[in-house]
């Protein structure tokens, strides 16, 4: 019982240090690529994938096939090893072993492998490319948490402030030194960032939830995350431009790679159809023996007829072939040159993917650097009016203390602070996030250190 004991003790310990521990960008992302479903799913296609391959190898070989039957045939028939008809039950047995090679197709095979192989090696990118979506799915909603609890952290500062002044105001107007209506404004304005306190708190704990399900986790319950230094230090400025970003990308970029591979696929789709319409020869063995109840021979010690000994009809029957087989396609319907011109439309539909793939990457990178460019300047704008807006309330809260300004006037400077902090806060993670896409874009490691 005491053992028991101790075993549960330590394996609560255990869940509980489990459950505080933080979960790192790096982690949510590596946790989601290793466990999510729809991942697990498209690998199957690369396995499928890499069995064509193998199949289109093998199919290269010579085939081999064996044949055998034993039976019994009633009533008149004519026996194959006597040409003679037999008029009773025979029994009969036949082995066949036969191969075939094609020795040439119109490089059918060959070309079938080649694109099996890209077809493969198109798969991988597009499991990359997936894989890289929801990477970046992952990141942006990590930093939303990172947002709404800096969001949370202020509007619980805020109203920590504005309680100190509702305190100190209710002893002023109870001391008789502070009209009560300036309580009462106090009062709404507590309230209201109470308000402010609840809707933060919700919407943090939607971003969590949705984080726990894009990580397909349980519950959202005892899961918090690693807060980094996100800092926009100095002046920060954008390295390089859309062109540079969007020059490496279409280099770099599994879904550009897989459009690439794609289309030398659908250009092997012609040659396959074209040797389709040319000759093939092809080289066929084949060895056969067999056995037949009806063969007679005459008993040398009796001198009346027996069945003729099963390994010397064995021997007798045995029978080998070789051919070389020349097929030349003359007429088929016209099939093979439909084939080729719907290979054609297939080449130009993987160009015209391949383009659309291009320029819809050049859209994203631009968005992204406009945005990038954008929030940077948003984000330098509304540091300056933070620091106004402090200066400012400082001026106000000092006033305000003395009695020198009304509850009206304070709220509003006090308003016109959060304002210009939220601001500041959605600039910063802006900015944040948008140079993080870019810098994806541009290879380096999905990080917040």
């Amino acid at each position: 019982m005491r053992k028991l004991t101790l075993s549960l003790l330590f394996a609560i310990s255990f869940m509980a240090l489990h459950a505080q521990e933080k979960w790192s960008l790096e982690k949510c992302v590596d946790h989601a690529l290793t466990n999510n479903i729809q991942i697990k799913q498209r690998s199957l296609s690369i396995e499928s994938s890499s069995t064509d391959v193998l199949q289109s190898k093998l199919n290269m070989l010579p085939d081999i096939n064996g044949f055998a039957n034993h039976g019994y045939n009633f009533g008149k028939s004519v026996d194959r090893y006597t040409n003679l008809f037999a008029t009773e039950r025979v029994q009969s047995e036949n082995f066949n072993l036969s191969s075939s090679v094609t020795l040439f197709g119109g490089f059918q095979k060959v070309n079938q492998l080649r694109q099996n192989k890209l077809n493969l090696q198109s798969n991988q990118y597009d499991l990359e490319k997936f894989m890289d979506d929801i990477s970046l799915t992952i990141a942006t909603s990590y930093l939303q948490i990172l947002f709404y609890q800096e969001m949370l952290k202020n509007a619980e500062n805020q109203l920590g402030i504005t309680k100190q002044q509702v305190d100190r105001m209710k002893k002023m107007v109870d001391a008789g030194a502070a009209a009560q209506g300036d309580y009462y404004n106090l009062e709404a304005q507590r309230a209201a960032e109470e308000l402010l306190v609840v809707d933060a708190q919700n919407n943090l704990d939607l971003a969590y939830l949705t984080l726990t399900q894009l990580l397909d986790l349980p519950s959202s319950e005892n899961f918090a995350i690693e807060v980094p230094e996100l800092s926009v230090e100095g002046k920060p400025v954008l390295v390089g431009n859309a062109d540079e970003i969007f020059l490496f990308a279409t280099l770099n970029q599994p879904d550009i790679k897989s459009s690439e591979l794609k289309l030398q696929s659908s250009g092997l789709n012609i040659s396959r159809a074209r040797g389709a319409m040319m000759p093939s020869l092809s080289f066929n063995g084949s060895w056969g023996t067999g056995y037949s109840s009806n063969i007679q021979i005459e008993d040398p010690e009796t001198g009346l007829p027996i069945n003729k000994p099963w390994n010397d009809q064995i021997n007798d029957n045995n029978n080998r072939s070789l051919f070389l087989n020349l097929t030349v396609p003359i007429f088929n319907g016209w099939q093979g040159r439909t084939a080729v011109s719907k290979a054609r439309i297939g080449v130009k539909d993987a160009e015209y993917a391949l383009e659309s793939n291009k320029l819809n990457l050049r859209k994203t990178i631009q968005q992204a650097y406009a945005d990038a460019l954008a929030s940077l300047k948003k984000y330098n704008s509304a540091n300056t009016k933070v620091d106004a807006s402090r200066e400012s309330f400082k001026y106000s809260d000092d006033k305000f203390t003395v009695g020198l300004l009304n509850s009206v006037d304070y709220n509003n400077a006090k308003k016109e602070l959060e304002k210009a902090e939220s601001e500041l806060l959605q600039a910063k993670f802006e900015y944040i996030f948008k140079t993080t896409v870019l810098d994806f874009y541009m290879g380096r490691p999905l990080t917040l250190k």
